[in-house]
């Protein structure tokens, strides 16, 4: 698959009851799941769509510039990337690495 690049992602966890809400910090976009994994996994499919709008309506450019997003021309290694060990029992922040298709 082709691609622009890579940009890093931050993704928030925190347990809110019997759920988990998950939020990517430099998109603004939230989901949420029963299960931690759930909701990684939904976090993760709502980003590349909100990514694939944002290039289908042409205001990828813009949106990034205008949050500072960077777009890397290749892949960090994970021991590049920072990881941050849980805030308190209930949030956790986790890098994600999410490629930029062309």
């Amino acid at each position: 698959m082709k691609s622009v690049g890579y940009v890093l992602l931050t993704f928030k966890f925190h347990k809110e009851g019997r759920r988990w809400t998950a939020y990517c910090e430099e998109l603004g976009t939230a989901t949420f799941g029963r299960s931690l994994t759930e909701a990684q996994e939904r976090i993760e499919e709502a980003v590349l769509l909100q990514l694939n709008t944002l290039e289908d309506v042409g205001e990828r450019k813009r949106f990034f510039k205008e949050n500072n997003i960077t777009i890397l021309p290749h892949k960090p290694k994970i021991k590049e990337v920072k990881v941050t060990a849980p805030i308190d029992r209930e949030t956790f922040v986790h890098p994600h690495i999410q490629l930029i298709p062309a």
